[in-house]
Order: C-alpha cells, then sequence, then structure tokens
C-alpha cells in the first residue's frame, strides 16, 4: 500500500537522499571512514556556525549548518549503505542532534540577549526547550517499545526552518519568525506525540469479577 501524507514524503526524500548520496559514502567507505567520524565532524562544524550567529552573521552561519546537515545525512547512509549500522553508531547520532541543536539555539539565544530583544530570547529558549522535548518523547516511547516519530515538526523540518530563517535574516527579519515557527510547532508536535504514546499504550485489563456457582 503506498504510504501518503507527510510520512510518504519524508520517505520519499530519505531515497532520493540516499541515491545522491551514495557514491560519496561508498567513496568515504573505500578510504575507511567511520560513520561515527561523519556524525562528529557534522556536530564540529555547528559549534562556529552558532558563534557566527552570536555575532551575527547570519548568511555564513547559514551556509555553514546547511554543509553540516550533509554530514547529517551522509552519516546514515554510509552506516545504511554499507553495513555499517550499530547500538553505539545510532546512540551517538541521537546525542549528537541534540548537541547540535543546542549549540545553534544557544547562539541565536546569545544574539538576541546581545541585542536587547528579551521575546528573541524566550522564544529561543522555548524553541530548544521544545525541540528536545520531541526528541525525548520518541526515544521514552522507544524505551517502552512503543513506536513514535509522527509529528508536524521534526528534527530536519526545524533545521530546514532554521536555515531559511538566517539567509533571509538581513533582507527580511526572518530569524525571529523561523524561531517563532519552531517553538509554536515544536510545541504542537510534543502535543502530538504524546497523543501518539498514550493511543499506542496498552490499556489495563478490565477487571473481571469472579463469579462462583452456588450449590443448593
Amino acid at each position: 500500500m503506498p504510504k501518503s501524507g507527510q510520512k510518504g514524503i519524508r520517505d520519499s526524500l530519505k531515497i532520493l537522499v540516499d541515491r545522491i548520496l551514495t557514491p560519496t559514502a561508498s567513496l568515504l567507505n573505500k578510504y575507511r571512514v567511520s560513520p561515527n567520524t561523519v556524525t562528529l565532524s557534522g556536530f564540529a562544524l555547528n559549534i562556529p556556525a552558532a558563534v557566527l550567529i552570536a555575532y551575527g552573521l547570519f548568511i555564513p552561519a547559514g551556509l555553514v549548518i546547511f554543509f553540516a546537515g550533509i554530514f547529517d545525512l551522509l552519516d546514515g547512509v554510509l552506516a545504511r549503505k554499507m553495513g555499517k549500522i550499530t547500538v553505539f553508531g545510532g546512540f551517538l547520532d541521537s546525542t549528537v542532534d541534540r548537541l547540535t541543536e543546542g549549540v545553534l539555539f544557544f547562539g541565536i539565544l546569545v544574539y538576541y540577549l546581545n541585542s536587547s530583544n528579551t521575546a528573541g530570547a524566550l522564544l529561543a529558549y522555548a524553541a530548544m526547550f521544545f525541540s528536545f522535548l520531541i526528541s525525548y518523547i520518541r526515544a521514552r516511547a522507544g524505551s517502552l517499545k512503543i513506536n513514535c516519530e509522527e509529528g508536524l515538526l521534526t528534527r530536519g523540518e526545524r533545521i530546514s526552518i532554521l536555515i531559511l530563517g538566517l539567509l533571509f535574516q538581513n533582507l527580511t527579519g526572518s530569524l525571529f519568525y523561523a524561531v517563532i515557527i519552531i517553538a509554536i510547532f515544536s510545541f504542537i508536535t510534543v502535543l502530538q506525540r504524546i497523543a501518539v504514546v498514550y493511543k499506542r499504550s496498552p490499556k489495563p485489563a478490565a477487571k473481571q469479577k469472579s463469579s462462583r456457582r452456588i450449590k443448593k
């Protein structure tokens, strides 16, 4: 049965990305570059991106984050296509994703604090908080054997919106609106995932009254 909706779009994009990045993954595999190295390299690139944001250098920051995002996609392709999927690799990738978002939103927070924009700083904190909560709900649900990947705004969408906000900030002041969108829709995604976990959680069995036959 063909998939539809957001999940179908995401799956189609994943297939497209795999096709595009497979030649690069094959080359990295040839030189024995591990997926974990690619993961950490992507995170390392996001650190200067956060510094650039804090100093108001938005276009360079957006370009660096975009380039780092290629590493974030490439590590998964390398692991899948080259048979290098490991438990620790999945753990590291998830952990680095949270570190990356934390670093980037911290850069935004510093920028708004330096600009005396209290609303922007609070929104940056809210966006970071709800982004972390989205990932926590998925991880906690996974520990309960409940699949919970649904939601309006997963990490890919959040990073994409952030990149666009940075690239057009100098023209339209779009970073502030990007942060608002991320904060609001991340909160909605949190509610969605809570509802999904509630729906898929095993329900306690109804208590059955034990009946005894009375012998006359």
